[in-house]
């Protein structure tokens, strides 16, 4: 049994962090699914620039739908629409045989809008309706202006997906905006069954402090967040106020544990993945460190319930001059800044094709 499978079968969906055209039409994917165990998929403006400025698989896509008068974003989201639905009908039969629990595909709203609630909210409704696919996670990220969006958003049934989310507080801001949304909705008597995950970042907390803690707290710090943030999902989990909305026919918000490549040298390439396996969550991870964790991975046991040291590792990483709050809301603008870098560069870059392609 793969090491991908053994996680699998503890209860722990994996999914790809990565999307590509070459990734769809090699069957690459497809394999993936069949071999390793994958079951979603999400995406990021990051991995988009990436697909679009390295391959020349979207030259005529993009020059198609420049003839038609498309560009800028309006071009892009037509180039990743036509690469998610095809994802999507990749991982309908898992929709379908786990009744929409896994699955799963994710476009994020332009970044530019992060500190926008209403045209956030009328994006996230337009991709929906344009992509057409149930299996679909339209991303929002967990800003302060994100929140009410996110709630708006599951009022109208639109699943999705919270992104850069840093800390066990802003998780629990992105599951109330959640449940505010679902309450929402049974006080107007339509169906609570609109699903969401709810993505914490978990490499790039190491990666900030990599050369500000002492050698025995070295790459603790993001395990530790995930496996406190890990016992507030499962404490929200055993709480009267879902137990209600669960009875009215409500689905949970998953955990999903994103940004789970190493960044470390001199540590694992696969740190992240045994540490993180949970049942009833999601680790979506990049393409390396899938292919990594599949031939080289453990699974020694499931995450504990209760956080397990998880407050120490904090206390001392506080004595070490580490202040969690501060650094979370730095992570998350660094987050904001990078997708607005990547999603800049690739609308250059789109308009630089459509030029030479015209």
């Amino acid at each position: 049994m793969t090491p991908t499978q053994r996680l699998h079968d503890l209860g722990q969906s994996l999914w790809l962090d990565n999307i590509t055209r070459d990734l769809l039409t090699s069957g690459t994917l497809a394999r993936y699914i069949n071999e390793l165990s994958v079951t979603g998929l999400t995406s990021n403006p990051s991995i988009f620039d990436h697909a679009v400025t390295h391959s020349k698989a979207y030259d005529d896509a993009i020059k198609r739908h420049a003839d038609a008068g498309k560009a800028d974003e309006a071009l892009f989201f037509e180039l990743a629409i036509e690469d998610l639905t095809q994802a999507a009908d990749l991982f309908a039969p898992i929709h379908k045989r786990t009744a929409g629990v896994d699955g799963w595909v994710s476009l994020e709203v332009s970044p530019l809008l992060a500190h926008d609630t209403a045209r956030t909210v009328a994006e996230a409704r337009a991709l929906h309706a344009k992509a057409n696919r149930p299996n679909l996670f339209i991303k929002i990220p967990g800003t302060p202006e994100g929140m009410p969006a996110i709630e708006e958003s599951i009022f109208a049934g639109i699943p999705i997906n919270v992104t850069l989310l840093f800390s066990r507080d802003d998780y629990v801001a992105a599951a109330d905006a959640y449940m505010r949304g679902l309450e929402r909705r049974v006080a107007a008597g339509l169906d609570p069954d609109v699903r969401s995950v709810a993505s914490i970042f978990v490499s790039r907390w190491d990666k900030a402090v990599l050369d500000k803690t002492p050698a025995e707290l070295r790459d603790r710090l993001g395990i530790a967040l995930s496996q406190q943030t890990y016992k507030a999902y499962r404490d929200l989990l055993d709480s009267q106020r879902w137990q209600r909305l669960e009875g009215w026919g409500a689905r949970p918000q998953r955990l999903l544990f994103a940004s789970t490549s190493t960044k470390d040298p001199a540590a694992s390439d696969v740190l992240y993945i045994g540490a993180l396996a949970a049942p009833n969550t999601v680790d979506t991870m990049p393409e390396e460190t899938l292919l990594a964790f599949a031939q080289h991975g453990t699974v020694d046991r499931p995450m504990d319930r209760d956080g397990g040291d998880a407050e120490q590792v904090l206390a001392a990483m506080a004595r070490a001059g580490i202040d969690v709050g501060t650094l979370a809301r730095q992570l998350q603008r660094e987050g904001e800044k990078s997708f607005n870098d990547a999603w800049q560069d690739l609308l250059r870059a789109i308009d630089t094709k459509s030029r030479a392609l015209a």
